[in-house]
């Protein structure tokens, strides 16, 4: 594998000669996307906001995108728009625009602008039904996204724990979470729309920032078992060795999802923005932040080896 490693294994770079700066920035970033989020707060999509649903069918094959710039055109930019069944149902889901009444009415008037604006002279489309989406089933689906970042947290927090020790699995928490509060508050500072997906891009920026942290905490814990260092020197070691794997892992990842974003089309998009963001701030933070928290915990080698401290080997190593 030595062809591929993009920094030598034995690199001597000193990434805890400036933790004090990496963590500085890194408390100023997380601070600022708090910030934009108590103050722009967020572009909640019709999935968290309620609206209403379009079922159209055309009497050829028609393509989504095409009718997704239609529909932009005609004042809906946000509109959701998804085939199922055969090539020529489409069902279409958007907000209300501003100022419009609740009930079946409103419901009806947007399916014949949503029908107006779909069809075409060679295609047109015929409404088969239309429906308000209720703004509770989006509270509801809000209230679970919140619940399920608790557990996951809550379940990193107690893996981490059993693996390692609570000094790793607090660092590993708190790096994690500044990802996840750096992409969200992207969000809210763009004021790009925030939905579902973007909400699932969230979570899986928690898996992939976890594990890249993982992989450098099992490389510290061997070198703190085998090498005589400081503990400054021991978690330098452990960031050089495994930093030709962060680099290539994390760009082979930002390509996939680079695609994504490029390609997947408009209701991929957030999901693929999320990622993007996550992935460059998740390797920039098991580099930066993870290890120089450690050092600010005062990780040491008993606190990997806490069923052998008192043993006489452990006792003459330095």
């Amino acid at each position: 594998m030595k062809p591929f490693n993009v920094f030598p294994y034995d690199s001597k770079i000193d990434f805890m000669r400036v933790r004090m700066v990496s963590l500085v920035i890194a408390t100023l970033l997380m601070f600022a996307a708090i910030g934009a989020m108590a103050i722009n707060g967020f572009n909640f999509a019709l999935d968290f906001t309620g609206g209403v649903g379009v079922e159209l069918r055309f009497t050829k094959p028609v393509d989504v995108e095409a009718v997704r710039s239609r529909l932009a055109t005609a004042g809906y930019e946000n509109a959701q728009v998804q085939s199922f069944g055969t090539g020529t149902d489409l069902l279409v889901r958007l907000q209300k625009k501003e100022g419009a009444n609740a009930g079946a009415s409103q419901a009806t008037s947007v399916a014949h602008d949503v029908q107006a604006a779909a069809s075409t002279a060679d295609n047109p489309a015929e409404v088969r039904s239309s429906a308000e989406i209720s703004a509770q089933v989006g509270k509801e689906l809000r209230d679970k996204g919140i619940l399920a970042l608790v557990f996951v947290v809550l379940g990193f927090l107690i893996y981490i724990s059993f693996r390692f020790e609570w000094k790793f699995a607090v660092a590993a928490i708190v790096t994690t979470l500044h990802d996840v509060v750096i992409v969200v508050g992207w969000f809210a500072l763009s004021g790009h729309e925030f939905d579902l997906t973007v909400l699932a891009g969230a979570l899986s920026v928690m898996g992939y920032s976890v594990n890249d942290t993982i992989v450098v905490f099992d490389r510290v814990r061997e070198n703190f078992r085998s090498m005589r260092a400081s503990p400054s020197e021991v978690l330098s070691a452990s960031i050089n060795q495994t930093l030709s794997r962060t680099v290539i892992t994390s760009f082979v990842a930002f390509l996939t999802v680079l695609a994504l974003y490029l390609y997947g089309g408009a209701s991929l998009r957030g999901m693929a923005e999320s990622q993007i963001i996550g992935i460059v701030i998740g390797t920039l933070s098991s580099i930066f932040v993870a290890c120089p928290l450690l050092m600010w915990l005062g990780v040491s080698k008993q606190d990997l080896m806490p069923k052998a401290r008192d043993e006489a080997a452990l006792a003459r190593r330095p």
